[in-house]
């Protein structure tokens, strides 16, 4: 087995995270807009690997030595989501600054918008519970 990120959190924290979404926000967010919503998104490894591969490349050419992802959520336009309902989504933006600038790096760069940010995951309808 490869070496774990020390990020990684067991499967008994990631539960604890789901379902404290779902107890404290599904609810009242599906009452809101009068469906059940999304909120677990999916795409390939062999996709995102393509996706970091294009903000590091385009990133060095910038002279960002850690570019770093940040993830929003966002909502389909009704008009835009092919079951009309506006589902959410969510989407990977590149960030980071050359090298020397203010907040080049870590949680408090700045977005890098001169890159496209990344969408087109596939969303469970219904969610998938963790």
């Amino acid at each position: 087995m490869g070496k774990k990120p020390k990020k990684c959190i067991s499967v008994e924290e990631a539960r604890e995270l789901q379902k404290g979404w779902c107890d404290t926000r599904t609810p009242e967010i599906d009452k809101c807009i009068g469906f059940e919503d999304t909120r677990e998104f999916w795409w390939s490894v062999e996709e995102l690997q393509e996706y970091l591969k294009y903000v590091k490349k385009e990133s060095k050419k910038q002279g960002i030595d850690d570019p770093g992802i940040r993830i929003y959520l966002g909502a389909y336009p009704e008009s835009k989501c092919k079951m009309k309902k506006g589902y959410s989504t969510v989407f990977l933006a590149p960030t980071g600054a050359p090298a020397g600038e203010m907040g080049k790096g870590g949680d408090s760069a700045s977005n890098n918008y001169s890159l496209e940010a990344y969408n087109g995951g596939f969303g469970g309808r219904p969610p998938k519970v963790y």
